[in-house]
């Protein structure tokens, strides 16, 4: 099963300056969780937030650059699809975590999609396109409020494909 998560502002940034523009635990406890033991495939702009591999789950970055550097543990590839080829003999399970380009390129693949929702506007450089969730089951998971560690309350959902996704 091809999966989506990320988090977005109510505006749909999901970066600035190559960062997540938030600090929000919680929510990334939720990815930890959710991803643990599960292969993460993102792009190199996402991998360069963290420069590590992200631990208990097999980390794979896309590059078109053949020469591209990266920590140990990670693996390489240039293409979505070589991507979810090697992911996919590791776990039927797959994600993908950033960036916007493989977003919008596995979206029609995807069969769930745990989307968090920032309550902020954040004037940010990388901003995701409005999905439109309407003809799926959303199920709301959480509903955290702004406390001493949350700068920002936000939600977040849990977006299942009613029909079935493209292969």
């Amino acid at each position: 099963m091809l999966s989506l998560i990320y988090a977005r502002s109510l505006d749909h940034c999901i970066g600035d300056r190559g960062m997540i523009p938030w600090h929000l635990p919680d929510d990334f406890a939720h990815f930890e969780n959710t991803t643990s033991g599960k292969p993460i495939i993102m792009g190199r702009k996402t991998y360069e937030d963290h420069q590590s591999a992200l631990p208990d789950r097999l980390n794979i970055v896309i590059s078109s650059q053949e020469d591209y550097q990266t920590a140990p543990g990670i693996v390489l590839v240039h293409s979505l699809q070589d991507a979810l080829a090697h992911a996919q003999k590791q776990s039927q399970d797959v994600f993908i975590i950033g960036g916007v380009s493989f977003f919008n390129a596995a979206l029609p693949r995807a069969a769930v999609v745990y989307e968090t929702i920032v309550n902020a506007n954040i004037a940010g450089d990388t901003i995701l396109p409005d999905y439109d969730f309407s003809d799926w089951a959303s199920i709301l998971l959480q509903d955290h409020p702004v406390d001493e560690l949350h700068q920002f309350a936000f939600k977040i959902y849990r977006h299942e494909r009613i029909g079935p996704a493209l292969r």
